[in-house]
C-alpha cells in the first residue's frame, strides 16, 4: 500500500444526508457511498443519487447556482466504498484520462473458499443480451480484465478477500469470482442462491490518485463495513 496522507473532514452539519464526504477541495468530492444508492440516474423520475445529493450540495440549497459536480467513475448501486467526482471539467477529463493509472483496491465477502489463497484471475469479458458479464475465449469478442485478489480471513462459507482492480471493466468483480464458484455474496446476479446475505458484500475500500491540480498522490479509505466480519463471525 503506497504512503497516504491523512485529511480533515468537513463538519458533519455541513455534509448532505445519506452520504459521507471523505474529502472536499475545489478540484474533487469524495465520498464514501452506503449500499442502495444509485451513482446516477437510470432515467426513472424522482431516482435519489448520489448525484443528486453533491449537486445539491455544492448548490448549498441555491438552485440558480452555478456550482456542479461531474461523473468520474461509477459504482453499482449495491456496491458502497470510495466514490470520486470532479467539480470542474478540467479536472473530470484529467482523473478520466488517467484513471486506469490509479490503484484500486476492494474488499468482498465471498461464497466458499478459493483454492489459490492469493492470485490474479485473467479473462476476456464480454456482455449478453441481459447486460450480464461472462468470460469468452476469443480476445476478439471481449475486454482484457485482470482481478489481483488476496484471501484475509475464511469461516465455514465465506471468504473475506482484498481486491486489486487492475482493470476496471463493468461488473469485472462479480463476473470472476463467480466464475471460479465463489460469488460475491449477495449477488443473485453473478451466482449467490443462497440468498444468506442481506446485501451486495462489494465495497470499494480505497482509491490512490493524482490530484488534477496540484498533481500531488492522494489515497482515499472508506471502512469496510462492519456487516462483512459479521457473517464471517456468525457463520
Amino acid at each position: 500500500m503506497k504512503s497516504q496522507k491523512k485529511f480533515k473532514h468537513p463538519p458533519k452539519r455541513f455534509q448532505p444526508k445519506g452520504v459521507t464526504v471523505l474529502y472536499e477541495d475545489h478540484d474533487i468530492l469524495v465520498i464514501d457511498k452506503r449500499s442502495g444508492l444509485l451513482t446516477m440516474s437510470t432515467g426513472k423520475e424522482g431516482e435519489n443519487t448520489a448525484y443528486v445529493l453533491l449537486t445539491d450540495y455544492v448548490r448549498k440549497g441555491n438552485s440558480k447556482s452555478k456550482n456542479r459536480i461531474f461523473i468520474v467513475h461509477r459504482l453499482d448501486k449495491d456496491t458502497s466504498g470510495v466514490l470520486v467526482f470532479a467539480k470542474t471539467e478540467q479536472a473530470k477529463r484529467f482523473l478520466q484520462e488517467n484513471w486506469q493509472s490509479f490503484e484500486k483496491k476492494y474488499s468482498a465477502v465471498v461464497v466458499g473458499r478459493l483454492p489459490e489463497k492469493e492470485g490474479i484471475i485473467t479473462s476476456y469479458l464480454a456482455e449478453n443480451s441481459i447486460h450480464k458479464m461472462y468470460s469468452v475465449s476469443n480476445p476478439e469478442k471481449g475486454v482484457l480484465a485482470k482481478t489481483g485478489y488476496k484471501v484475509l480471513k475464511e469461516s465455514r462459507h465465506y471468504s473475506l478477500l482484498e481486491i486489486d482492480l487492475l482493470t476496471g471493466k463493468k461488473n469485472q468483480i462479480r463476473a470472476h469470482f463467480s466464475e471460479h464458484s465463489c460469488p460475491v455474496a449477495g449477488d443473485k446476479k453473478y451466482g449467490d442462491k443462497q440468498k444468506s446475505a442481506k446485501r451486495l458484500t462489494l465495497h470499494a475500500a480505497s482509491i490512490t490518485l493524482l490530484h488534477p491540480h496540484t498533481k500531488e498522490e492522494m489515497t482515499f479509505e472508506a471502512k469496510i463495513p462492519g456487516y462483512f466480519y459479521s457473517l464471517l463471525t456468525n457463520d
